[in-house]
């Protein structure tokens, strides 16, 4: 059942967004697709529980003819998006008792018990304190980035995952480097030992059912096959062309079911009722998910001090981490135009999303490429949507 009707639209009441600066927001994006910089992009804005502006321009596949226009529910790839999806089932595990902040992740994982930490002479050393649930939460629980290991990684299922990782030492020890890894696979793996479903089964019937978010999961049905967006690459003469869809989704359940990202699929709107859930302290449309309480510890800074966020040796500058969002801090010389206090993370493939609890605001964005990204990872359409969305605001 579609719930597109359930969904509150803002078109007189802007919500204290200028109509001439959401044009602006508008044409710029746009530009990029007319100047073949990339194929389409769906914008979301929402405020006070509003959906103020929804966008969608350009083509699903460049190479496609007759070329299919992008809509408001075309569906993408949100990669790492699927990380704040997972945390929150994992908090809601964590109000029930389940877990505590502090327990040792060898308690659901005896084979992590007693790994070493691999010095940078090469020794190996003990942990100076045994790995908690808190910083496997915030990528601190001393795990090499993704791109540090293999493909071996996720060749199997969770389990194949974890036999792995008990074999390889700490790449530093925990709670004193902040490094994007495995962390929220392995929060899949214990959500489900802890339920005694697969973390598929367990997002569909904790989180995405409730929701409504019919169109997000890891599986396509044959029936949505004309809304997925095809990915996109630069070809060797710097021209836009698309990636063939074959190998981009699945078709059927997937072997590795990556709770941190993988090829989850979702639209903009489905995942604005997640964002909006978020924004709310834990609840929408009159059922409660979360505490307020505990919704608010999952944007709240929990890294040590001195620890910041770093992709390939390059710091975000003052960017603290919860428990599934990465949050700005209240910092001159912050490096983003995002609002102070905001919270958001990304995907691989050039999505984004931010949540700005000060202003009561949403900014979602959906872009499906493997060249937009800048050196340090980060969607070029974040940093450009936030300079142009706060430009708009008003009020």
């Amino acid at each position: 059942m579609s719930t597109e009707a359930s969904i509150p639209k803002s078109t007189d009441n802007l919500q204290g967004f200028s109509k001439e600066g959401l044009a602006e927001l508008d044409a710029r994006f746009h530009a990029l697709i007319d100047e073949g910089q990339q194929a389409n992009v769906v914008n979301l804005i929402a405020r006070h529980g509003q959906i103020v502006h929804c966008d969608a321009y350009g083509v699903q596949d460049v190479s496609a003819t007759p070329p299919v226009p992008v809509k408001t529910d075309s569906i993408y790839r949100i990669a790492s998006m699927t990380k704040p999806l997972t945390s929150a089932v994992a908090m809601m595990l964590w109000e029930e008792g389940k877990w505590a902040l502090e327990d040792p992740v060898s308690k659901f994982i005896p084979e992590f018990e007693g790994l070493k930490v691999k010095q940078e002479n090469g020794e190996l050393v003990a942990q100076a304190s045994p790995m908690t649930m808190k910083q496997l939460m915030s990528h601190t629980a001393g795990f090499a980035g993704r791109t540090e290991y293999p493909a071996e990684l996720r060749a199997g299922d969770l389990q194949h995952m974890i036999d792995y990782l008990a074999k390889q030492p700490l790449s530093y020890q925990p709670g004193k480097e902040w490094r994007y890894g495995p962390s929220v696979d392995i929060l899949g793996y214990i959500i489900q030992k802890l339920t005694g479903k697969g973390v598929d089964a367990v997002l569909q019937e904790r989180l995405l059912g409730p929701l409504g978010m019919v169109d997000t999961g890891y599986v396509l049905p044959e029936s949505k096959f004309a809304r997925l967006v095809s990915n996109h690459k630069n070809d060797d003469n710097g021209k836009l062309q698309a990636i063939p869809l074959a190998g981009t989704y699945n078709a059927v359940r997937p072997r590795f079911i990556g709770a941190g990202g993988g090829l989850m699929l979702s639209t903009v709107k489905d995942y604005w009722r997640f964002c909006q859930m978020i924004l709310n302290g834990g609840e929408f449309e009159g059922k409660r998910y979360l505490k307020a309480s505990t919704v608010e510890l999952m944007h709240t800074n929990v890294l040590e001090p001195g620890v910041t966020l770093n992709f390939q040796a390059r710091s975000f500058g003052p960017i603290g981490f919860g428990l599934g969002f990465a949050i700005v801090y209240d910092h001159v010389d912050k490096k983003t135009s995002q609002a102070a206090g905001s919270f958001w993370w990304g995907g691989l493939f050039g999505t984004w999303f931010w949540i700005d609890p000060v202003n009561d605001l949403i900014v979602i964005g959906l872009i499906n490429s493997t060249t937009w990204q800048t050196p340090v990872g980060v969607p070029v359409g974040r940093e450009l949507s936030a300079k142009l969305v706060y430009k708009a605001l008003n009020a």
